[in-house]
């Protein structure tokens, strides 16, 4: 009995091991959190092309109700989560505040933006004043039925959770929400997920937990695991532990039916002096782990089976993120689309086990290419497209200015096409750098001739 006993984990390890290694060469369709803490970051316009034409990302979520970002996904076929700020949720318990509010906030973008989910909040049952803990489940209901009444039936409602909400994890067995939390606020919540048929969304970070006992558990990396006697389930590493520990708090609840999705997770590649854990390996190796995951069906020890739809933090480095160092460094990619590393989102790329994978540069038919504007172009984006890549795009633009050598002729499209082409020679002559919102297109013939 003993000997079973001690095999059975193991056992369950290895299948699960095998199952998610099926999916290595796969390329990972995930979400991604898209953050705008930063004074380098590229337009909107040119991220939601960069994320259609160059990964395999088919859903973004956001921190707010950035018009000019939910314009710019505006027909690219990928879903988007937008986010009502905390301070709003007081008024929006109210219905006719709540339609008052999709009119404004929805209506004029959907269906051409594909909306996923409006999120009420962000962790405000940690972070929020007493009228927005108070409020939050009563606006969450508003937004919901405001959005049937105006017969948009497809947008879910939620509101993303830190794990703070959870009074322990360790085991998972034992974990169980807040006391003050349960009764008053998650038990209704979880009422209404359930009715709405819309998920229970959580930020599990075994980053945020890290410490260096716990480091190969934290990342996916080769350890004895933590045995749960409750349930006979061995744990290997923290993320399953995490959500089987909301799992089983939900359970305790009578809501184990209700999905979890992940609203945030990640690691950052870099930090202050000392902060060995935070290097660009550790971050690829989570991160690609949480998106095999994802959408493996391996599920968890506790939910085998199960897929959970997942938002990595972060899309970009975020420079004005304040805090440490690794707070700025949770990106995917850096503000020039560069990747960071790659966790098998690239298009033409695969997730294998060493090292980033760079994006697959264009072949030209001929020797040399360029990038010029688009003959249908305006000469309104095409001096947005100088704008950014003399600010933001780090482009030497003195040689367009007066007395440059490329003044002459002294016309928004000359220019234009030698800052465009500048940029996208300097990035290594990937397409995605000759995009600029639609507006460039590469050319194997000299367009100085």
């Amino acid at each position: 009995m003993d000997t079973s006993t001690k095999k059975t984990p193991h056992l369950t390890l290895l299948i699960s091991a095998l199952l998610l290694l099926l999916h290595i060469t796969a390329v990972t369709s995930i979400g991604v959190n898209y953050g705008t803490m930063g004074d380098n970051l590229p337009p909107p316009l040119q991220v939601a092309q960069f994320i259609k034409t160059r990964t395999t990302i088919d859903r973004v979520k956001i921190f707010d109700m950035n018009p000019d970002i939910i314009r710019a996904f505006a027909g690219t076929n990928i879903s988007l989560s937008v986010t009502i700020p905390n301070g709003l949720i007081p008024v929006l318990s109210n219905l006719t505040a709540a339609r008052q509010w999709v009119g404004s906030n929805i209506r004029p973008f959907y269906p051409s933006t594909r909306f996923e989910y409006i999120l009420v909040g962000s962790e405000v049952l940690h972070w929020g004043d007493a009228a927005m803990v108070n409020n939050l489940v009563p606006a969450m209901r508003s937004i919901h039925n405001a959005l049937v009444k105006s017969n948009f039936t497809a947008i879910k409602v939620t509101t993303p959770h830190s794990l703070g909400i959870l009074n322990s994890s360790r085991p998972p067995s034992s974990a169980s929400f807040q006391f003050g939390w349960q009764k008053y606020f998650l038990t209704p919540m979880l009422e209404f997920h359930r009715e709405a048929k819309s998920p229970f969304m959580v930020n599990p970070y075994p980053y945020f937990a890290w410490n260096p006992k716990d480091n190969n558990f934290a990342l996916f990396k080769p350890n004895p695991g933590l045995f749960d006697p409750a349930t006979g389930k061995n744990y290997t590493d923290a993320y399953d532990l995490l959500l089987d520990a909301v799992h089983v708090s939900m359970k305790k609840l009578g809501f184990g039916d209700v999905e979890i999705a992940v609203g945030e997770t990640g690691w950052p590649s870099a930090g202050d002096p000392g902060m060995w854990w935070c290097t660009v390996e550790n971050a690829r190796w989570h991160n690609l782990n949480v998106a095999r995951k994802a959408g493996s069906g391996v599920g968890t020890p506790l939910m085998p089976g199960r897929k959970f739809e997942t938002f990595v933090f972060s899309l970009f480095n975020e420079n004005l993120k304040p805090g440490a160092a690794d707070e700025r460094n949770f990106g995917l990619f850096r503000p020039d689309f560069s990747a960071v590393y790659d966790i098998g989102i690239m298009r033409q790329s695969q997730s294998g086990g060493g090292g980033s994978v760079a994006p697959a540069p264009v072949t030209p038919t001929s020797g040399k290419q360029w990038c010029v504007p688009k003959s249908g172009a305006t000469e309104a984006s095409l001096q947005a497209n100088i704008n950014w890549a003399c600010t933001d795009g780090g482009v030497d633009c003195s040689a367009i200015k007066a007395g440059g050598s490329c003044f002459n002729p002294n016309t928004v499209k000359s220019h234009a096409a030698y800052i465009m082409n500048a940029y996208y020679q300097a990035k290594g002559h990937q397409d995605f750098n000759c995009d600029f919102s639609g507006t460039g297109s590469v050319t194997t013939s000299d367009p100085s001739k």
